[in-house]
């Protein structure tokens, strides 16, 4: 699949960001495939996030790019915000990264 023209996929379902590791491969699983297919952006999660706390943090997100931001920023700026409003509890936010 050629996906070199998709700048951003967002897999926020839960543990799509782990994969398997397969001897001198590295590590295989969706962020494999997608950066292989050509995708410049990826957002995936380590762990289970409660469906609330993915909600909101997609809607920060989202409206911190779609407002304008680069995707680099608007992540940065969302990760501040759910940490802000979430302290000790990063349970419910940290689990998300950016992949490039």
């Amino acid at each position: 699949m050629n996906l070199r023209n998709t700048r951003l996929v967002i897999l926020s379902a839960c543990q799509t960001g782990l994969g398997d590791v397969k001897g001198s491969e590295g590590v295989e699983g969706l962020q494999r495939a997608f950066k292989m297919a050509g995708v410049r952006y990826l957002i995936l999660s380590l762990w289970e996030v409660p469906d609330k706390e993915t909600s909101e943090f997609m809607d920060v997100f989202y409206d911190n790019f779609l407002g304008g931001k680069e995707i680099r920023e608007a992540f940065r700026i969302t990760q501040q915000q759910m940490h802000a409003l979430y302290p000790g509890e990063p349970y419910k936010w940290a689990a998300f990264v950016l992949l490039e």
